[in-house]
């Protein structure tokens, strides 16, 4: 083979990273994309996100960016709250995102996200989505690859391809299987916390000029508690008000079974937030009887590793993380982009080498493992941080709040300067490009895969 774009692609999960991975291989004009998705379609459901300008850069270069925000908020500014009091902590000025970083920080529905990516992948003859079926197992990491998958009204059958690209989400059958053949345990990690995702219509909000005024907002709101916050912000052309909170996952402690979703309690909602201001009592209240959501907030342990063979895991499936930095989907449509251009820089010569494939997949994880654990970690301390309960630790916190920004750093990492540079003018596609003939020349042949 002589052309990478006659490589097979298999891609399983149509969440954020597979929806990514696909539409990055479609631009770099590989051929034969085929994607498998468990549900009957890809419903776009979903409460807000946020697209910070390191995706939008990836976006934008794909020629989806332009379609997602045409109905997002442009982000520009940011305070934090007492959630008892409502009094603000910090205000960070956020008006030149553009500026610095060539392109806005805006806020959108995840419907608004993935039916960009999706419409994006449709207008790809080479993209095939095949939906109604799950992946019962991979039968062979090495060599061409082979799974097994199963349609939700047909029989079970086998699919051979040049590379199995895992974005099957933080209960991934890839990555269980993966470190089960490699010796190793998939050990996922209760955080200890829940959210709650809750999104108001201005029709719901319509007699309160104080929700009003957050919703006509550009303005991100974090309302910050001992072990509990809320973070909210318009989404959908300023008709909706999105809130998403994280505090103890008390509902979910004797649960027993796989689901991370379950239907809440109003009152138990309610009494989680008792200690906050008015403000945010009327918002909650707003929320129907029976209509609560809560999911429970995991994550993963560190993993060895990514790749085996020619099979390489993708966002939450190898890098699960808590949302109090606002880059998990971000993070795992930059692990398709990555994917992409690497796998098209394999050697021409070298196209039908498995060794040469699962090469190629190391150089992704050798420039994302670093970058994205990174991240990982500081959305864990974000999160020790906001949930600090009184004490000197809090009142240092809030000292350093009360500087908003002016010293380069905020203890909510999300609305810190310094952090915001660092993620923001990342390019991983730059950085691929760069340093791609360098790692790849660096990963030993003879290294277990």
């Amino acid at each position: 083979m002589a052309d990478f774009r006659e490589l097979r692609i298999a891609i399983i999960g149509s969440g954020m990273g597979g929806l990514g991975t696909a539409l990055a291989f479609a631009k770099k004009g590989f051929k034969h994309i085929d994607v498998y998705e468990t549900a009957s379609n890809l419903g776009f459901v979903g409460a807000g996100i946020q697209l910070p300008p390191n995706v939008a850069r990836v976006l934008d270069q794909w020629g989806c960016w332009e379609e997602i925000l045409a109905e997002a908020t442009n982000v520009k500014d940011t305070t934090i709250r007492q959630g008892s009091t409502d009094v603000q902590l910090a205000y960070v000025s956020m008006p030149d995102m553009e500026e610095k970083y060539g392109y806005p920080h805006c806020t959108g529905h995840r419907s608004s996200l993935a039916g960009g990516l999706y419409n994006g992948c449709k207008k790809e003859s080479a993209v095939t989505f095949h939906f109604s079926t799950a992946l019962v197992g991979v039968d062979s990491f090495t060599a061409k690859p082979t799974i097994t998958l199963k349609p939700r009204d047909g029989d079970e059958y086998k699919v051979e391809a040049d590379v199995v690209l895992a974005a099957d989400g933080i209960k991934s059958v890839t990555r269980t299987q993966m470190l089960g053949l490699l010796g190793l345990e998939s050990e996922e990690e209760d955080t200890g916390q829940a959210a709650y995702r809750i999104m108001l219509k201005r029709s719901e909000m319509a007699d309160d000029p104080e929700m009003l005024a957050l919703l006509d907002s550009d303005t991100v709101v974090r309302w910050i508690g001992e072990r509990r916050h809320i973070i909210a912000y318009a989404v959908s052309n300023h008709e909706i008000y999105n809130l998403s909170t994280a505090h103890p996952d008390s509902n979910f402690a004797g649960a027993t079974n796989a689901t991370y979703t379950t239907k809440g309690s109003k009152a138990a909602m309610l009494d989680v937030f008792s200690t906050f201001c008015p403000l945010v009592h009327r918002m909650l209240n707003l929320v129907p009887d029976g209509e609560v959501c809560e999911w429970k907030l995991r994550v993963h342990k560190a993993l060895l590793t990514w790749v085996h063979g020619s099979v390489a895991l993708v966002g939450d499936a190898c890098h699960p993380t808590l949302p109090h930095l606002s880059q998990g989907a971000a993070m795992a449509i930059e692990d398709g982009a990555v994917l992409a251009e690497c796998v098209s820089r394999i050697p021409a010569g070298k196209l039908s080498d498995p060794e040469a494939i699962s090469k190629a997949l190391k150089v992704y994880e050798l420039l994302r493992k670093p970058y994205t654990s990174k991240l990982v970690d500081l959305a864990s301390f974000s999160g020790r941080t906001l949930h600090l309960g009184e004490g000197k630790a809090k009142e240092e916190r809030d000292r350093q709040f009360s500087e908003n920004g002016k010293t380069g750093s905020v203890p909510d990492k999300w609305a810190s300067p310094d952090v915001q540079k660092m993620i923001y003018s990342h390019d991983c596609v730059k950085e691929a490009v760069e340093r791609f003939e360098e790692l790849f020349a660096s990963v030993e042949t003879s290294s277990p895969l």
